[in-house]
């Protein structure tokens, strides 16, 4: 059975994949702030940072446990699309991204709170966001789904104009799962 984890994080997406693989998970969302670079940044670097701050953060409060934390980004053209703030940012982020194939990185952390020790990776994964109709776009918009998703969509919601060409599928959701089983696996002192 997989250790207990305490995740960092409000997702609910994030959430489902662990309790869908047989995770125990405590929810104790880190509260750090996740801003959008206003210009280029190393992307592998910005995930990584943040995971940690989250993990970090949570660490430091708790005392104790293993604490898991995720930061997933879209890469394109050197910046990077981050959550939505408002419907026309949502609107921006869709149409720069579309008809092209957009880096999807997502940086994860495990720190055992109680020996203060740590491990990360980066996991990277690349969709496909065909273009759309104006109508499409304006449906899209409407339905909300954009809310609290990098780059303004999900796969996880069957969105038809976002194909995973390559890569981890869980990890364009937000937490690449096949990634986080392999650090558990290969750092047994982070995971008791």
């Amino acid at each position: 059975m997989p250790p207990p984890l305490i995740l960092a994080s409000a997702s609910p997406r994030r959430r489902q994949l662990l309790e869908e693989e047989g995770y125990v998970i405590e929810v104790d969302p880190s509260g750090v702030d996740e801003p959008e670079p206003d210009g280029p940044v190393d992307a592998p670097a910005f995930v990584a940072e943040l995971a940690w701050r989250k993990a970090h953060a949570v660490a430091r409060r708790r005392g104790s446990g293993l604490i898991l934390a995720a930061d997933t980004t879209c890469a394109l053209d050197g910046l990077l699309l981050n959550k939505p703030v408002d419907r026309a940012d949502a609107g921006r982020m869709l149409r720069a991204q579309e008809g092209r194939e957009v880096e999807i990185l997502t940086g994860i952390c495990l720190y055992h709170a109680g020996r203060l020790e740590w491990v990360g990776a980066v996991e990277s994964s690349v969709v496909l966001v065909r273009r759309m109709t104006d109508p499409e776009r304006d449906e899209h918009l409407d339905s909300g789904r954009w809310e609290g998703k990098a780059g303004a969509y999900g796969v996880q919601d069957d969105d038809p104009f976002v194909t995973v060409v390559s890569g981890s599928w869980s990890n364009v959701v937000g937490l690449p799962m096949e990634r986080l089983g392999r650090l558990l696996r290969d750092h047994p002192a982070i995971a008791p």
